[in-house]
C-alpha cells in the first residue's frame, strides 16, 4: 500500500508529490493525460507564486524559459488604461501551460515521485471503519485499484473524486465560461512585457503574451443552454475582439492558431470535505473564477498546505487533520478570497464597470495598488 496517491498531476498534484517525497514519503501521482498536455489557462504565474515556488525548489526551469511579466495594464469602458509595474525587483512569468505542468512534473519526479500516466480513475474506495466511512484508494482502469493511506484528489476543477463523492458542485451563480485560444497578432503591439484584463460590460478579455509569436485570449463570459456564442468559439473570441474599440484595430489581422478550448461553468462549490483518508487540493477543493489572475498561487500554496497535512495524518493519524488544513487555507486565502469576490461583482454589472472606470480615471493610483496586491507581491 502507498503512503500517498495523488489524482492529477496538474500544479497542485506535482507540487504536494515535490514535497511529500522530499518529506520521506513514499508517492505516486496518476493522470489519465499522457503529459505533455495542453490546457486552456491564461498562462502567467505571478510574482507571490514565483516566490514560492522559488522558496520549495521549483522555479529554475520557469524562470529560465519564462517570459518575464512586468505588470498588467487593465482597461474599462470607454478606453481608460491603467499601467500598473510590480515593485521592484519582482517579476511573473508568462509560459505555455503545458510546459508549467511539465515542469513541474519533471520536478516532483526528480524529488522522488513515481509517476503514472494514462490512467483514468473512476471511483474512490470508500470503506467502512468503526462508525465512519473512510477512503482507501481509488478504482482505476479496468477493475484495478490503487490503495494508499493518503488519497489527494487534484484532479481538477471537474474532480471525478470530489464530484463522486458529494463533495463538490456548481454553484447557481456565477455561470461564466471561459474561451480561450492561441492567436497569430501581426506587429508587436502592447510590451510583451505585460499581462492584460480587459473588463467590460457583460465579460472579461485576458491576454497574454507566451514564448515565441503567439499570444493568449482567453474570453469569459456568462452563458445559458442554448446560447449561441458557444457553438462557435472561435467566432465568439473574434466577435467580441473586433466590438471592442481598444482592442479591434491591434487584432484587425489576426489569425487562430490553435483550435479554440471551452471550459464551464468556472466556479466550483466545495462543502465540508472531512472524509479520512482523503484531502482535496487545488481546483478539485473549489474553484471561484479568479479574474485576477492568481489561481495558481491558490493550486501551489493549497498543494504544500496539502502535503503538510497529509504527512500529519501519516504520522499522528487523522484526528483533527482536515479541520487544521481547513483552518490554514483560511489563514492563507480569505483576504483574496474576499477580494476576487468583489472584483467578480464588480465585473458583473455593468453599472459598477462604469463606476470603477470613472475612478480608475480620476485615481488611476488605487487601481495600480489593487493589481499589485492582485499579483500577490507582499
Amino acid at each position: 500500500m502507498l503512503d500517498v496517491l495523488i489524482v492529477g498531476a496538474g500544479p497542485a498534484g506535482c507540487v504536494a508529490a515535490a514535497v511529500l517525497a522530499r518529506a520521506g514519503v513514499r508517492v505516486r501521482v496518476v493522470d489519465r493525460a499522457v503529459f505533455p498536455r495542453d490546457k486552456l489557462c491564461g498562462d502567467t504565474v505571478n510574482p507571490g507564486t514565483i516566490a514560492i515556488l522559488r522558496r520549495l525548489r521549483l522555479a529554475a526551469s520557469i524562470e529560465t524559459r519564462g517570459l518575464a511579466i512586468d505588470g498588467m495594464r487593465v482597461s474599462g469602458e470607454n478606453g481608460v488604461v491603467v499601467e500598473g509595474r510590480y515593485p521592484p525587483g519582482m517579476a511573473g512569468r508568462a509560459l505555455l501551460r503545458r510546459d508549467f505542468d511539465w515542469m513541474l512534473l519533471e520536478d516532483a519526479i526528480a524529488a522522488g515521485a513515481q509517476f503514472e500516466p494514462g490512467v483514468a480513475v473512476r471511483s474512490a474506495i470508500v470503506e467502512e471503519e468503526g462508525r465512519h466511512m473512510v477512503v482507501r484508494g481509488v478504482s482505476a482502469g479496468r477493475g484495478g485499484e490503487l490503495r494508499a493511506k493518503v488519497t489527494i484528489a487534484a484532479d481538477g476543477r471537474r474532480s471525478t473524486l470530489a464530484f463522486g463523492l458529494g463533495l463538490a458542485s456548481h454553484p447557481g451563480r456565477p455561470r461564466r465560461w471561459a474561451i480561450g485560444a492561441y492567436i497569430d497578432v501581426p506587429g508587436d503591439g502592447p510590451s510583451r512585457r505585460f499581462g492584460e484584463m480587459h473588463v467590460r460590460a457583460g465579460h472579461y478579455m485576458g491576454i497574454a503574451p507566451v514564448p515565441g509569436p503567439l499570444t493568449n485570449v482567453c474570453l469569459v463570459t456568462p452563458w445559458r443552454a442554448g446560447d449561441a456564442p458557444l457553438g462557435d468559439p472561435g467566432a465568439a473570441i473574434f466577435g467580441a475582439l473586433s466590438r471592442d474599440p481598444l482592442l479591434r484595430d491591434r487584432f484587425a489581422g489576426a489569425r487562430l492558431a490553435t483550435t479554440p478550448v471551452v471550459l464551464g461553468p468556472l466556479a466550483v462549490d466545495v462543502r465540508d470535505a472531512s472524509m479520512d483518508g482523503l484531502l482535496l487540493a487545488g481546483d478539485a477543493s473549489g474553484f471561484i473564477d479568479p479574474m485576477t489572475g492568481d489561481g495558481l498561487r491558490f493550486a501551489i500554496r493549497g498543494a504544500e498546505l496539502t502535503a503538510i497535512a497529509a504527512v500529519d495524518a501519516l504520522a499522528h493519524g487523522w484526528d483533527g487533520v482536515h479541520a487544521r488544513l481547513a483552518r490554514a487555507r483560511r489563514h492563507e486565502f480569505a483576504g483574496k478570497w474576499r477580494f476576487n469576490r468583489v472584483v467578480r461583482s464588480l465585473a458583473a454589472s455593468p453599472s459598477a464597470v462604469a463606476c470603477a472606470t470613472a475612478g480608475a480615471r480620476i485615481a488611476p493610483a488605487v487601481l495600480r495598488r489593487a493589481m499589485i496586491y492582485a499579483g500577490d507581491c507582499a
